[in-house]
């Protein structure tokens, strides 16, 4: 999700000045478009809300959020959280050290990480679907960035990362990688997934 606002934001204008709790590449992507990025752990989110510290805060999604009861103090929450498209957690393990472990161990780790990782996705979107429900009767007030903040987004973070590859070798090789698999992915997705997505959305919208 895009996070909780204490106020509506309509055009790209209203992100100017705006203190956005929001850290990493969506902080520095935002501070293009006139967003004041803040580090802020997250038992001190609510109170900062509250107290018109900052005006908005990310952090994560409605089964996470609604614990930390962001709703009594920022009804207006947006989506979608473009900067992180799906939650994942990651294994970092000194390749030299991975090499002297014997096959099966390796194997072991690997299963382990494949199970943590769908376990985590599988459990978000039957958690987040309930959730979202129940934030909204509350009085959560869902709303859309506008497309003219996606576009604005999608340019920043594009020169964004630019810049960075251009600094950083790696960092361009990763990049330059990662989006080849995306604009095969999506061109995937629209055969099967945005289709069959699309027609239930409409069908249950119909019933």
């Amino acid at each position: 999700m895009g996070g909780w606002f204490r106020k509506e934001i309509k055009t790209v204008n209203d992100l100017s000045g705006l203190k956005f709790r929001v850290g990493g590449v969506a902080g520095m992507v935002l501070s293009k478009l006139g967003v004041v990025p803040q580090q802020i752990p997250p038992g001190d989110i609510y109170p900062a809300l509250e107290k018109g510290t900052i005006d908005a805060a990310e952090w994560i999604g409605p089964y996470d959020d609604e614990k930390l009861g962001f709703l009594k103090v920022a009804p207006y929450y947006y989506y979608p959280g473009w900067w992180e498209g799906c939650a994942n957690g990651f294994l970092y393990i000194n390749s030299a050290k991975w090499a002297e472990l014997p096959k099966v161990y390796q194997s072991m780790v690997t299963t382990a990480c494949a199970q943590a990782a769908g376990d985590l996705t599988a459990k978000y979107d039957a958690r987040n679907a309930q959730a979202i429900k129940r934030l909204v009767a509350a009085g959560a007030q869902l709303r859309p960035f506008s497309t003219d903040i996606l576009d604005a987004a999608y340019k920043a973070t594009t020169e964004l990362f630019a810049e960075l590859s251009g600094k950083n070798g790696r960092f361009k090789k990763l990049y330059d990688s990662m989006i080849a698999f995306r604009n095969e992915q999506i061109q995937w997705d629209q055969v099967c997934e945005v289709t069959y997505d699309s027609y239930m959305v409409r069908r249950l919208r119909s019933s």
